[in-house]
């Protein structure tokens, strides 16, 4: 069995509140879970934002449960794992293979139109 370190929704609409719990990967996110190990209020702003049983917490990462990618940055905030890094840019706003061919080749006619006029006025000179 897999087990997975994930929020579950508690609270009401648009007043969320998230219980941190150990479940198995199959779970549904509300559904049946083995332990809750700790509590987020994305609305409470200081030290009562995350109430965290760290005992627990070890035990379950010792043990090979994997967090999701939201309670993998709690955790690091806290110092129990090492934070990630995420690329902040991926490829695929940049341009295809032919269109950046077609921009060099723009560019580099654009430069050379700079460079020609500037000769034959320095040359008039």
């Amino acid at each position: 069995m897999a087990v997975k370190l994930r929020l579950a929704r508690w609270g009401a609409k648009k007043n969320p509140y998230y219980h941190i719990v150990a479940a198995d990967s199959r779970a549904p996110r509300d559904g049946k879970y083995i332990e809750t190990i700790g509590k987020y209020n994305p609305m409470v702003e200081g030290d009562k934002k995350y109430i965290l049983q760290n005992e627990r917490i070890q035990y379950w990462l010792s043990n090979g449960a994997i967090p999701t990618d939201r309670v993998h940055k709690i955790f690091a905030k806290f110092g129990m794992v090492e934070a990630k890094s995420y690329d902040l840019q991926n490829k695929k706003p940049t341009p295809k293979a032919k269109a950046q061919e077609r921009l060099k080749v723009a560019a580099e006619a654009l430069e050379a139109a700079k460079n020609t006029p500037a000769e034959t006025e320095s040359s008039e000179s």
